[in-house]
């Protein structure tokens, strides 16, 4: 049976930033990722909003990540967890699509995916006008027409953020009333550059090269506005079942876990998008990672 001291479940900037620091504190730190390492930040062509690294390419970002992890000692596997169980010595154990491996220390880095709209030319159009981030994306698009689909706080505060930086924003809500809190929609309704569209649903995305134009189905039919970029906030959903048995979750799925990233499980931390937390990029990420591995070397000096 393989073992090591901290794994690290998710190769993306939180696992990977865990695993750096894990290795520097000389534990021997093992990554699992059942599909590709950066997570979500590879579909972004430049990132803008990470210190000291302004406009690089999110598909280069986690691979020198990756190698920065590598190269300090982690070992990255690409097998999927399938169980993961504490016995009463403080192990834990993990089946993974490889076997078996087993830890001092768990750090859940899982991440959180985004809700698609499942029309066609979303795919086609994702990084290319097609975005689930106006925080990350929304300054390339200065002066622009955009447009928001969703009716929650998300969405709504997304469409108040564009309005500032945009001529023109569409908001697109399959409803006629908002689930976002009151002072909120005051704010939109209020907006003079926001445009709200009631029971309307995206039929599909239109573009060439880049996407310009996004087809509505309508009450009266189809509606066709012309723009240059669409922000999808229809909620982000995170993959946590496996870990439900152990600690506690919130109703929407999220690791129930303050700063410290200790989740109500001793020896498993949870670290990025997966947990709680008011905002969700790169920086937050990596700085969830530093202080779940921190803790978690502290964690397995005191019992092990």
């Amino acid at each position: 049976m393989r073992t090591t001291d901290i794994l690290i479940v998710g190769a993306g900037t939180a696992g990977l930033t865990a695993a750096i620091y894990g290795c520097r504190s000389a534990m021997k730190c093992t990554v699992l990722e059942r599909e590709m390492y950066g997570g979500q930040i590879i579909n972004t062509t430049d990132i803008e909003n990470y210190p000291g690294m302004p406009g690089v390419d999110g598909a280069q970002f986690a691979t020198v990540l990756h190698q920065q992890a590598e190269d300090l000692g982690t070992e990255v596997l690409f097998e999927d967890l399938i169980s993961l169980e504490k016995g009463d010595d403080h192990w834990f154990t993990a089946v993974t699509s490889g076997g078996e491996i087993r830890a001092k220390a768990v750090i859940a880095a899982t991440g959180a995916r985004h809700r698609k709209l499942g029309c066609e030319g979303e795919d086609k159009f994702l990084a290319r006008g097609v975005s689930y981030c106006a925080t990350c994306d929304g300054a390339f698009y200065r002066g622009k027409t955009t447009a928001v689909v969703g009716g929650g706080n998300s969405a709504l505060e997304e469409a108040l953020y564009l309005a500032g930086i945009c001529e023109k924003v569409h908001l697109i809500h399959r409803r006629d009333t908002f689930r976002a809190h009151k002072k909120t929609v005051e704010r939109v309704l209020a907006a003079p550059n926001i445009e709200v569209h009631y029971f309307a649903t995206t039929a599909r995305i239109e573009g060439d090269k880049k996407v310009n134009a996004i087809v509505l189905n309508v009450p009266e039919g189809e509606k066709r506005i012309e723009l240059d970029g669409i922000f999808v906030a229809i909620g982000l959903a995170p993959e946590n079942q496996q870990f439900a048995h152990l600690c506690q979750l919130d109703e929407t799925g999220y690791f129930v876990a303050g700063e410290d990233c200790r989740t109500t499980c001793e020896g498993l931390f949870a670290a990025g998008d997966t947990r709680q937390k008011p905002l969700r990029q790169l920086v937050t990420a990596a700085a969830d990672g530093a202080v779940a591995a921190s803790l978690a070397a502290a964690y397995i000096g005191e019992n092990f």
